[in-house]
C-alpha cells in the first residue's frame, strides 16, 4: 500500500509478528516493493516487553542493528516504564552511550502521555512523560501524543529545539486519549508544526501514524492513507507564516 500510494518509505515497529524482526525478511520486502526502511520503533510496548529479550538495553541494541542493517537513520525510543526502575535509572546516561556506540543513527525518545483511568490521571513512565525535561540528543513529536497530553504541539517542538529529529505525524481531539487520527481531521496545528520544520533547521524524517482499524474495507483504508500523504506534501510545501 505504501508504494502504490507514493510513500517514501516506512517505520517498521518491531513487534510480535516475526516478520518486524528478520532484517532479512524486511530487506526483501524493501526490495520487492521498491519502498525503503526509514525508521524503526524499538519494541518499547507493553505487549512487546519480551520481543528479543527481558532486558530493555539488549532490545535497543538490537533494534539499532536492525535499524543499521536496513539503512534506516532513526530508532525511536519511549521513555521507560515506571516500574523499569534499574532501566530508567540509566536511561538519560544509557542513550547518551548508544548515541555514541551506534553514531550513524539518531536514537529519538518519543513525547508520551498520561494515561486516564476511572477520571484520573496517572503518569506510568518514569521520570515522566515529557522527555525534554530531561533532556536527550534527539527527540520523536508525536502529535497524537501531544493531544493526548493537552498539551501545545507547537511549543514541545520548541521544547525539543535542534534536537528534533523524527516526527509521528497523526492528529487528535485533546479528549485525553491516543487517537492518531487522519492530519486535519482533528484540532491539533498539524498543518502548522509542518510548515515551521525548514524554519526550524529540521533534517529529520516524518512517519504518518495514523489508525486505520474503524476503515470498512481496503478503499477506506487506502483513502485515509493517501489523504494523510497529501495533507504532510501539501503543508511541507508550505513555509510558515510568523505568529510571533
Amino acid at each position: 500500500m505504501a508504494a502504490s500510494l507514493g510513500y517514501d518509505g516506512v517505520e517498521v515497529m518491531v513487534w510480535t509478528d516475526a516478520v518486524s524482526q528478520d532484517a532479512g525478511a524486511l530487506r526483501g520486502l524493501a526490495k520487492h516493493y521498491g519502498v525503503k526502511v526509514g525508521s524503526i520503533h524499538a519494541p518499547c510496548l507493553l505487549v512487546t516487553q519480551r520481543v528479543w529479550s527481558p532486558d530493555p538495553w539488549e532490545r535497543l541494541r538490537r533494534a539499532a542493528e536492525l535499524a543499521r542493517s536496513l539503512d534506516a537513520s532513526t530508532v525511536v525510543v519511549h521513555p521507560p516504564f515506571s516500574w523499569q526502575r534499574d532501566y530508567a535509572r540509566t536511561f538519560s546516561d544509557g542513550i547518551s552511550r548508544l548515541g555514541e556506540q551506534y553514531s550513524d543513527l539518531k536514537f529519538a525518545v518519543e513525547n508520551m502521555f498520561p494515561v486516564r483511568m476511572a477520571g484520573r490521571d496517572f503518569v506510568p513512565y518514569t521520570p515522566g512523560w515529557d522527555p525534554t525535561l530531561t533532556g536527550h540528543d534527539a527527540y520523536t513529536l508525536d502529535i497524537s501524543h501531544c493531544a493526548a497530553a493537552r498539551v501545545d504541539t507547537l511549543q514541545m517542538a520548541d521544547s525539543m529545539g535542534a534536537q528534533l529529529s523524527h516526527v509521528h505525524l497523526g492528529d487528535g481531539t485533546g479528549e485525553g486519549r491516543d487517537e492518531h487520527l487522519v492530519p486535519g481531521r482533528g484540532n491539533q496545528p498539524c498543518a502548522e508544526l509542518l510548515s515551521s520544520l525548514a524554519g526550524r533547521g529540521f533534517t529529520g524524517s516524518i512517519a504518518v501514524e495514523v489508525s486505520t482499524r474503524r476503515a470498512k474495507s481496503r478503499d477506506d483504508r487506502t483513502e485515509a492513507l493517501a489523504e494523510a500523504l497529501a495533507f504532510a506534501r501539501q503543508h511541507l510545501d508550505k513555509p510558515a507564516v510568523p505568529s510571533r
